[in-house]
């Protein structure tokens, strides 16, 4: 029944069907263009469009709502979860009434099968119209996802109709046109990383986004969306964010410095509100910092990438490294005056611009790059073991887990987010140390001026391996809460920005 309703040029259907299906469609507008648009728009195609929604109709009521699709489409054979049918009412509900009517129905259908040519041409790397194992597991491969031969043959065989173990146009489009997944491009949807978790520090290599996304212009609002959850997210985490710094900077074998004492101390030294210093500057710097990443991340992509839409895990680390060093370079004024706003004691600063202004003319334009060696030499470990971990936690679990969907559910997300950000954090702390520590020296009263060098190897003698440490516990006590809180943020913001839901 559904491949039947699939254009491929069939006779016409007798004129009183043609009667009966107009006038009770209250003659609906064509549909795009015969054989050649994403469905074929002649009258014997979109009465057979009708019929299918007529089978549908479970309850005749001239709509489809979940029940109906579950019902109609397990007679037809298809099974599909509630999950499914949800997302395949949500995206075609454009009058928001829980349900499709047919010109609904019709207009999903159409816009749901320009997906799939996409996904179509986007696999069939040898342009033949057809699609092979070796097709399916290169274009996984490309996405750093690695499946063998035995499971891409498992995916053709699935939708091979005919057994020639190749999946052309037809067969491709009558599986998957009323499931609302379009898997390869889903891995990308479903698995954002870098847009989704903010823990602070956006070292990380920025995401991918499908053909979809970027010919529609969902991208910029999946970085708003991404931006407006680390603004929160950092807000939420702020004091534990400063005690982290404090921790870094004044922490030492005669000075223990421990979370309880800490917030005690800032609350006594300048009230509740002492616990936010430094947060401002730390939500500013999102919005260029972001920008110039991504734009800087799509410029590199082109040179250090193939023709191909993905790049590999490795051109993806390379990319994203440049990437997050030029954003660095642009915005680490801003870096070098959060950390001095943290550490600011009370009235020192009427504010960031009187900071920068007191900076500059004390210790001149180099005082707003101090730090800034270690700072770069830290993007690679972070970027690369938060990538690698995340890369494998993923593939372990498309693997494992994946059959008829690429979305892991938001807690097999959040702790992948988690621990590949841990560690990340965990990899680049000593450097991140180092950088704080000169970003603040002149804020300390006689403190020699030092290398990165130099400092490395005073910490060492002075503190052990321990002291390249200090400020690890509050750092990690907000990896979780902040995921957890830019999560739910950035899901809330895309549904406000009119994203599609994942």
């Amino acid at each position: 029944m559904v491949s039947s309703v699939l254009c491929r040029c069939v006779a016409s259907p007798p004129p009183d069907a043609a009667a009966a299906a107009s006038s009770s469609a209250s003659s609906p507008a064509s549909v795009g263009d015969p054989c050649g648009g994403a469905i074929c728009g002649d009258p014997d195609h979109r009465l057979r469009l009708w019929r299918l929604f007529q089978t549908l109709d479970v309850n005749r009521d001239g709509g489809l709502c979940v029940n109906d699709l579950a019902v109609g489409l397990r007679r037809l054979g298809l099974h599909r979860t509630e999950g499914e049918l949800q997302k395949i009412v949500q995206a075609g509900d454009k009058d928001l009434d829980g349900q499709l009517d047919f010109e609904e129905f019709v207009h999903y259908l159409q816009d749901h099968e320009k997906k799939l040519r996409l996904v179509f041409k986007s696999l069939d790397k040898k342009n033949d119209g057809r699609i092979d194992a070796q097709e399916i597991m290169q274009s996984l491969r490309d996405l750093g996802v690695k499946i063998s031969e035995q499971q891409a043959e498992k995916i053709l065989k699935s939708m091979d109709k005919n057994g020639t173990m190749t999946i052309d146009w037809n067969e491709w489009r009558d599986y998957h046109l009323l499931h609302p997944v379009e898997n390869i491009p889903e891995i990308i949807l479903y698995w954002k990383h870098s847009t989704i978790f903010d823990v602070g520090e956006n070292l990380t290599v920025p995401d991918e986004f499908t053909v979809e996304e970027r010919q529609t212009g969902m991208w910029w609002r999946h970085l708003v969306a991404g931006g407006g959850a680390g603004a929160v997210s950092r807000t939420c985490t702020a004091p534990l964010d400063r005690l982290k710094v404090l921790m870094q900077v004044h922490a030492s074998r005669s000075n223990n410095m421990g979370i309880v004492g800490g917030f005690t101390q800032m609350i006594r030294e300048g009230g509740a509100r002492s616990l936010w210093r430094g947060n401002g500057i730390n939500v500013l710097k999102i919005a260029p910092e972001s920008a110039i990443k991504f734009m800087a991340y799509e410029q590199i992509k082109r040179l250090v990438g193939s023709d191909q839409e993905t790049l590999r895990i490795h051109e993806r680390l390379v990319a994203g490294s440049l990437a997050g060093a030029i954003a660095q370079s642009s915005i680490y004024p801003m870096e070098v005056l959060k950390t001095r706003m943290a550490l600011r004691k009370t009235g020192q600063y009427s504010g960031m611009l009187d900071c920068a202004r007191r900076i500059l003319a004390r210790e001149g334009v180099a005082a707003f790059y101090k730090g800034y060696v270690p700072n770069m030499l830290g993007i690679i470990p972070y970027a690369g073991i938060d990538l690698a971990v995340y890369e494998t936690l993923k593939n372990a679990w498309l693997q494992r887990y994946a059959v008829n969907s690429a979305d892991p559910g938001v807690f097999v997300l959040l702790a992948c987010g988690t621990m590949s950000s841990t560690c990340g954090q965990l990899a680049s702390y000593p450097l991140a140390l180092v950088r704080t520590r000169m970003q603040a020296q002149a804020s300390i009263e006689g403190a020699p001026e030092v290398t990165m060098s130099s400092l490395f190897k005073q910490i060492l003698r002075t503190e052990g391996a321990f002291g390249l440490y200090r400020g690890l516990a509050p750092n990690f006590m907000k990896v979780i809460p902040a995921v957890s809180i830019s999560y739910v943020v950035y899901e809330n913001l895309k549904i406000t920005l009119g994203v599609q839901s994942r």
